[in-house]
C-alpha cells in the first residue's frame, strides 16, 4: 500500500484491524508483537484520519472496508498527483523568468519571452539548433506544424523524435506532418507513422514538399539556413508577417497532400490487396505462418509488439479466421501471400 501513500507500520496495524474486525490499542499491540501501546494508538488515530479506521467511541477501533479504503485513497492518491502536474506545469514560467535573469546578465536576447526575444534569431551549427529546438518544444502549448522533406527515416532518427513526439501529445499539443512519398516507401518509417497517427498526430504525404519546417503555437517558425544543407543551421522566426506567410505556405501543401492511410493502407481498412492491404500487413501475415509468438513475429517485421497484435486483430477480422493459423491459411488461399 505504500505506493498510496500508506506508511509500513499503518499498513500493518490497518491489516491487524482486519484480522481482529475489533481492538483496542492494547489488543492490537499484543496482536502485532509490539511492546508500545502509546505508539500503537497514535497510528490508530492516523488511520482514523486517513479514513482507514473507525473509533467506536469506546476505547476499540473497527477497520474500514478494503473496498473503501482503497477506493478513497487512490482517489486521495491522484489528487495529490493532479496536484503535483499542476506545479510542474508552473515551472514553464520559472524557467522563463530564469532565462529573463539571463538576458539581464549577458545584455543579449534569449529565451521564449515573446516581447524581448529578438524576431529573427540566426543560429549557426547542430548544437545550437537542437537547444532552440528543446526549448521551443517545451514551451509548445497547442499547436505544433511540420514538413518533413526527403526519404526514409533512420532508427536513430526515430528513435530521437518518438520520445519528444509523446511528449508533447501528453501535453494535449495537435500535430500536424507532412511527409514525401518517397518516405513511407520504407517499411520502418511507414510503421512508425501509422504508430503516431493512432496516438493523435495528423499525418498527409506529398510527392515533394519544400524545406524542413516546424511551426510552434503558430507564433514562431524554424527553418535550415540552407535547405540543402541542414548542418549549418537555421533561422527562428517570430515576425507575424513572415510566420504568416510559412503558415499559408503549410495550408496550401497539406490541402494539396493526401492522407497516410490512403497511401500505405490502415489496419482497419480494405477487403484484400485491392482494398489496401500493405507491404507490412503481408510480412506479417507470412509471420503468422512460422511463428507462433507476438514477440517473435513482432521482431521478425520491426514492430512494437502492441503494434504486431493490432495488425494481427484486425487482419483475423478481415479474413473472418477463427484462430491466426487459419487467417494465414485463409490469406494463401485468397493470394493476399
Amino acid at each position: 500500500m505504500g505506493r498510496l501513500g500508506v506508511e509500513e507500520k499503518q499498513e500493518q496495524a490497518y491489516r491487524g484491524l482486519l484480522r481482529c474486525t475489533r481492538a483496542t490499542p492494547h489488543t492490537l499491540a499484543v496482536h502485532l508483537g509490539c511492546d508500545d501501546t502509546e505508539a500503537v494508538e497514535s497510528v490508530l488515530n492516523t488511520l482514523v484520519a486517513m479514513g482507514m479506521a473507525t473509533a467506536d467511541g469506546t476505547e476499540a477501533y473497527r477497520p474500514v472496508a478494503p473496498s473503501t479504503v482503497v477506493a478513497r485513497l487512490v482517489e486521495r492518491r491522484l489528487k495529490a498527483l493532479h496536484e503535483e502536474m499542476r506545479h510542474v506545469s508552473e515551472t514553464r514560467d520559472l524557467l522563463e523568468s530564469l532565462l529573463r535573469e539571463q538576458e539581464f546578465e549577458n545584455g543579449g536576447p534569449y529565451g521564449d519571452s515573446q516581447s524581448d526575444a529578438p524576431l529573427i534569431e540566426r543560429l549557426e551549427g547542430l548544437v545550437k539548433v537542437r537547444e532552440k529546438l528543446d526549448e521551443l518544444s517545451f514551451f509548445c502549448r497547442t499547436e505544433l506544424l511540420a514538413t518533413q522533406p526527403g526519404g526514409p527515416m533512420t532508427k536513430d532518427n526515430i528513435d530521437a523524435a518518438r520520445p519528444l513526439t509523446e511528449q508533447l501529445l501528453r501535453r494535449g499539443v495537435a500535430m500536424r506532418t507532412i511527409v514525401e512519398s518517397g518516405a513511407v516507401a520504407d517499411l520502418a518509417t511507414a510503421t512508425y507513422l501509422q504508430e503516431l497517427t493512432t496516438k493523435g498526430v495528423r499525418i498527409r504525404v506529398v510527392e515533394r514538399t519544400a524545406e524542413r519546417l516546424l511551426i510552434f503555437d503558430r507564433q514562431t517558425a524554424l527553418a535550415p539556413i540552407d535547405p540543402n544543407d541542414s548542418t549549418l543551421g537555421a533561422v527562428a522566426v517570430r515576425e507575424p508577417g513572415l510566420v504568416g506567410g510559412m503558415i499559408a505556405l503549410f495550408d496550401r501543401i497539406w490541402a494539396e497532400s493526401r492522407e497516410l492511410h490512403e497511401v500505405v493502407g490502415s489496419p482497419a481498412e480494405g477487403e484484400g490487396p485491392e482494398g489496401g492491404l500493405s507491404e507490412l500487413e503481408r510480412q506479417i501475415l507470412a509471420t503468422m505462418q512460422m511463428v507462433d509468438k507476438d514477440e517473435i513475429g513482432a521482431r521478425e517485421v520491426g514492430v512494437s509488439v502492441r503494434t504486431y497484435r493490432k495488425y494481427v486483430a484486425a487482419l483475423m477480422g478481415r479474413l473472418d479466421a477463427a484462430n491466426r493459423f487459419q487467417a494465414a491459411l485463409l490469406a494463401r488461399d485468397r493470394g493476399w501471400i
